[in-house]
């Protein structure tokens, strides 16, 4: 008989699930508690790790269709405007991973695949519910659903996969958490038209729409790059400050004073950057950023019927640009695993977490380091200036990283 599989939460993790899922032959059953499907936030960076994944489930052309390719990385100086270094992208990565490196708005790769997921016989996707508790017997596993008019109403499944998020509630139960930890860090997020950035002084004339740039400073830290094929740019300078209080709600408009303050000192051109959200007429939204300790163990991604994805797993820092990448990397190994038919189900999912643990602790690791190097102050920032002029693309690119995970597991 065909597996059921649960899965509480359709944002991008559970999509992928979702969809991977139902790639190894199971029955999917996703429930999003909010009424509509949509993805708040600006941009993501998908590195050749993930866009191997995205290609190897078909969706090759309808990514190609969204999202930009930026040409370069380029690292700059955030109080003298200086070049420190540059790191090919385009051809020079396509030929290095086998896969581009692509930017792309959150509500496009949101969208990809949730059509990927519609257009699958294997999927039901149940809007307006939620998976609140869960009961595992050890052949089965029982969950309560609440929302439009399913109050209390239990279902039944083979396994349940918990991907509802940083705040995740199948994760509380499973393994009894704490709650996320406060980083001490602010990302302020707005979008613009490419127009808007394009000829702005200082900075690299057209060509400098695409690339991904970003600024290094004491303290803080500036990236902007295109999305939605270079139509908009996405810019986020994370600043450490104290984080609003209501942190569930963490989505804020933001105090965009609060932003040019914590700039000051800056360079002009990264300034004129910042002033050009205002005069675009766009607005800016802060986001205080919470993690969790990096994983020690793959108990903490699976016990017996139930299984951990993306940030409900392993919420990260954005200093590597690789949480919604991990994520689908989480997706594409569950696949995997959930495809090991001669194998029973909760040996299945000990394998997707033992396969996984190590690599998505060792990114948390990273990511939190890079926050550190990004915003260092006085000799370590002189060291850290000059070892990027000195290495340049050397330091910047990660093998480890781009030619690893699942789409080198499966020779791509």
């Amino acid at each position: 008989m065909q597996k059921q599989l649960l899965i509480a939460g359709g944002g991008i993790g559970g999509l992928a699930g979702a969809l991977a899922a139902a790639r190894a032959g199971w029955q999917v059953r996703l429930y999003e508690r909010a009424a509509a499907f949509s993805e708040v936030g600006a941009g993501v960076q998908l590195g050749p790790n993930v866009v191997r994944i995205l290609h190897d489930w078909g969706l090759a052309q309808a990514l190609q269709a969204v999202a930009a390719l930026p040409q370069r990385i380029q690292v700059r100086c955030a109080l003298s405007g200086r070049e420190l270094a540059v790191l090919p992208l385009g051809a020079t990565m396509q030929q290095r991973y086998g896969a581009p490196y692509v930017t792309i708005h959150r509500a496009d790769l949101h969208g990809l695949l949730l059509g990927a997921a519609r257009a699958h016989s294997g999927v039901d996707l149940h809007l307006g519910q939620s998976l609140e508790r869960f009961s595992d017997d050890g052949s089965a596993v029982t969950a309560t659903v609440t929302g439009c008019g399913s109050a209390g109403k239990p279902i039944e499944g083979d396994a349940l996969l918990g991907a509802d998020g940083l705040w995740s509630r199948t994760r509380a139960q499973l393994l009894g958490d704490v709650p996320p930890r406060v980083s001490g860090h602010l990302a302020y997020r707005a979008l613009v038209p490419r127009e808007a950035l394009a000829d702005l002084p200082g900075l690299a004339g057209r060509d400098y729409v695409n690339q991904v740039t970003l600024w290094l400073g004491p303290r803080l830290h500036a990236v902007h790059y295109p999305v939605r094929r270079g139509e908009l740019h996405n810019l986020v300078v994370l600043v450490e400050g104290p984080a609003p209080q209501d942190l569930e709600s963490w989505d804020h408009a933001a105090n965009a004073a609060g932003l040019v303050a914590a700039l000051h000192g800056c360079c002009s051109a990264l300034q004129h950057v910042v002033h050009g959200v205002a005069a675009a007429g766009c607005g800016w939204r802060l986001w205080p950023l919470c993690d969790r300790p990096p994983l020690r163990g793959p108990q903490e991604m699976a016990r017996g019927l139930v299984a951990l994805l993306g940030d409900a797993a392993h919420p990260m820092r954005p200093y590597l640009a690789q949480g919604a990448g991990m994520a689908i990397e989480d997706a594409a190994e569950l696949e995997r695993a959930l495809a090991m038919d001669a194998l029973e189900v909760p040996l299945r999912l000990r394998r997707y977490a033992l396969n996984r643990w190590q690599r998505a602790a060792r990114v948390q690791e990273r990511a939190v380091r890079n926050g550190q190097i990004f915003h260092a102050r006085g000799p370590v920032r002189w060291a850290r200036d000059g070892a990027l002029r000195w290495l340049g693309a050397q330091l910047l690119d990660q093998p480890w990283l781009y030619g690893g995970g699942v789409g080198a597991l499966r020779g791509a």
